[in-house]
């Protein structure tokens, strides 16, 4: 790691520690008064991206903008982590808008770049990304229903996309949706991309889900689109190209997920430890209890394991480009959300009641957590991609 990097990185830590924790009980009191079904953005958020801002702190996910490499930001990325609702998006590095700024940047036209890239570079809107529907199983994206017809110079768009996070969000402005142009091409070839302002006739935000019965603010919506018109001109990249981009857009991101997540599981296993010292139990502290020992001990191994692939995972990106660091980016991907669930877990038991309240983060955080198994892809396609990639590699010793 270079020195400015080391610099950022002790920037980011302190920003943390000064600015954003304590920000936690601003922002869960706007939502609390506010209601969980409002989506309005807590004024402390915007606070916080000034401040950043204008220490420098800021689009740290994204290389050509700050210059670091994918291991450089990681452990910054782990950092924003710690505060999940508005850690990441006090820097400018929340998703979904971190995906679509990478495809935007590596696939946008002029055009979009200045309509669309720099108004989310600069903070001033949010954006969407809406690919998984509810018809079909979306873990196969080659699924997809949602269809994109040409008509004239027009895309013509019909079809209902959920979990579309991020829609809910007053600040959208703009949602990459992910459709059918050509149903008779070759599989992979049938998807395409189009951007479509969210103020476009024909889309309606029908409704945010809710992740184990909590409202996120920024909300996961229900989109149904019906004939919906936007210029061709709003397609990203090359029509029959979706398919690819959708792979390009997610590698990036499930790493930074994974970053992220590595974050909660320090912020749990801290918890873990505080509460082992502070909790008397049959006589003594439960740090002097063997088996909460052994629940610590587990929880600083797992993490330690799911960090080092993390980041072998993110230098490979840095090294040897996306394509070549796909298989250790899916085992990361399963990888760290069962590290950061399995210590989660473990501060739960060890907090008692306390902890499937609101008196503690760690209940919101479980939440989240279980559901990163599924988004970005489930454990089970990832699981498959690696044992395909194994059946394929030549032995390194011949076998007897």
């Amino acid at each position: 790691m270079g020195t400015r990097a080391q610099d950022l990185l002790e920037s980011v830590r302190q920003f943390m520690a000064e600015e954003v924790l304590p920000a936690e009980t601003d922002y869960a009191a706007y939502r609390a008064q506010a209601g969980p079904d409002d989506h309005t953005v807590p004024p402390v958020i915007e606070e916080l991206k000034a401040k950043a801002r204008k220490q420098g702190l800021w689009n740290l996910f994204l290389p050509s903008e700050s210059g670091l490499t994918q291991l450089e930001y990681a452990p910054m990325a782990e950092l924003s982590g710690w505060s999940l609702d508005i850690g990441p998006e006090a820097f400018n590095c929340a998703a979904p808008d971190t995906g679509n700024m990478e495809l935007l940047h590596l696939l946008g036209t002029e055009e979009q770049q200045a309509t669309w890239l720099q108004p989310l570079l600069d903070g001033e809107i949010r954006s969407a990304f809406a690919m998984t529907e509810p018809e079909v199983a979306s873990s196969d994206a080659t699924n997809i229903a949602t269809r994109i017809q040409r008509d004239g110079d027009d895309y013509v768009i019909n079809g209902r996309k959920w979990w579309t996070s991020g829609a809910n969000d007053p600040r959208c402005r703009v949602l990459i949706v992910m459709g059918k142009t050509d149903p008779d091409a070759a599989t992979h070839r049938q998807q395409s991309m189009v951007i479509v302002p969210v103020d476009t006739p024909g889309v309606n935000i029908a409704r945010s889900l809710p992740v184990f019965g909590r409202q996120d603010q920024h909300g996961h919506a229900e989109v149904i689109f019906t004939d919906v018109r936007v210029p061709v001109s709003n397609v990203i990249g090359e029509e029959g190209g979706g398919f690819a981009a959708a792979q390009a857009r997610l590698g990036p991101g499930r790493i930074h997920h994974c970053m992220r997540a590595l974050g909660a599981a320090e912020r749990a296993l801290a918890l873990m430890v505080q509460r082992s010292l502070d909790r008397v139990a049959f006589g003594k502290p439960l740090a002097e209890q063997g088996v909460v020992q052994n629940q610590i001990a587990e929880s600083r191994i797992e993490i330690e394991q799911a960090r080092a692939l993390c980041h072998l995972a993110a230098h490979t990106i840095d090294t040897q480009g996306n394509k070549a660091a796909k298989d250790l980016i899916a085992a990361a991907k399963v990888v760290v959300p069962r590290a950061a669930l399995a210590t989660i877990d473990r501060a739960i038991q060890v907090h008692g009641g306390a902890a499937v309240s609101d008196d503690t983060p760690l209940a919101a955080m479980w939440g989240w957590h279980r559901a990163m198994r599924l988004f970005d892809g489930p454990d089970e396609v990832h699981l498959r991609s690696l044992a395909r990639s194994e059946l394929r590699r030549e032995p390194v010793l011949p076998l007897r």
